[in-house]
């Protein structure tokens, strides 16, 4: 059986109607509640890198937590800053995160993982 991995936020409905999705397909899921338990720097730069994205690009910079920390959308950064940053504080992760195989997307719109599963 195919195995999806949703990097998953219960409290969006972005996040929810993609696990909705992952099990109308019938896959095996692993739910990782990411605000509980932040995936680390590696897993995150391994995410960006099969999705084609840079760190910046799963960035959610409309949180309040992106302003508060001073942070703006034309800061110039290192994937490494990002990725720290991102894991620091991973309320700024983009959800959801869904990884099928040696897949990787954005959940949003929630359809958009139907591309790789």
């Amino acid at each position: 059986m195919v195995k999806a991995v949703i990097y998953h936020n219960s409290r969006c409905s972005k996040s929810r109607d993609s696990l909705a999705i992952l099990e109308e397909k019938g896959l095996e899921i692993e739910e990782i509640h990411y605000l509980d338990t932040p995936p680390s720097k590696e897993t995150l730069a391994e995410l960006c890198q099969m999705m084609g994205l840079k760190p910046r690009d799963i960035i959610r910079s409309g949180e309040t937590l992106f302003k508060e920390l001073g942070l703006n959308q034309y800061d110039v950064k290192t994937d490494g800053e990002w990725l720290d940053l991102l894991v620091s504080h991973p309320q700024l992760i983009e959800r959801p995160i869904v990884r099928v195989g040696d897949a990787a997307i954005i959940g949003r719109p929630p359809e958009n993982i139907l591309k790789i599963c």
